[in-house]
């Protein structure tokens, strides 16, 4: 029986090249480095992190995405995106009725009314606004508000094509 397996050339796959792996590199830890007298010698790796947290003990996962976040350069836009969960609780809760925010790009805030009417008090309220938002998200964050108003059914084509001046600002 043991002649049939010494005549067999062995083919290391699997656990058995990962054991011939592991013992050839046993005692290969780390790359050269000459020493002061010139020998060559082998830097080994620590092998305990030691009595001071570093990178390689477990990271919470708030400290692990808010350095995610500072890597990405992503403050303002969630502070921002933050700000329009809160939107009811900084501009108040009958603005937040009829004004809501669309969208933040480099300081400027779109805001979307449901009234032509509101569009006009929001114009009127827009540095109000600003000085409020900038309260919460810090100074300059944002610099210009930008007032649309409501979406309005078009009137130039179809089945009930408007002749003249139309129906205009009618919309609340």
């Amino acid at each position: 029986m043991s002649d049939d397996a010494d005549e067999q050339p062995h083919e290391e796959t699997g656990l058995d090249l990962a054991r011939s792996i592991a013992r050839g590199l046993a005692g290969k830890t780390g790359p050269l480095r000459r020493t002061s007298k010139g020998k060559a010698k082998r830097r080994t790796p620590p092998q305990a992190s030691g009595a001071h947290p570093d990178d390689r003990d477990p990271q919470s996962l708030d400290a692990t995405l808010g350095r995610f976040v500072a890597e990405q350069g992503w403050q303002t836009e969630l502070q921002v995106h933050g700000v329009f969960t809160r939107w009811a609780s900084i501009v108040g809760r009958e603005v937040a009725e009829h004004v809501t925010p669309e969208s933040y790009v480099e300081g400027r805030l779109v805001v979307r009314t449901d009234t032509t009417a509101w569009a006009t008090q929001m114009k009127l309220l827009a540095a109000d606004v600003v000085r409020r938002l900038n309260e919460e998200l810090g100074e300059g964050t944002v610099e210009v508000v930008d007032v649309l108003g409501p979406h309005l059914p078009r009137w130039t084509s179809g089945r009930f094509r408007v002749k003249g001046r139309g129906p205009r600002d009618t919309y609340g």
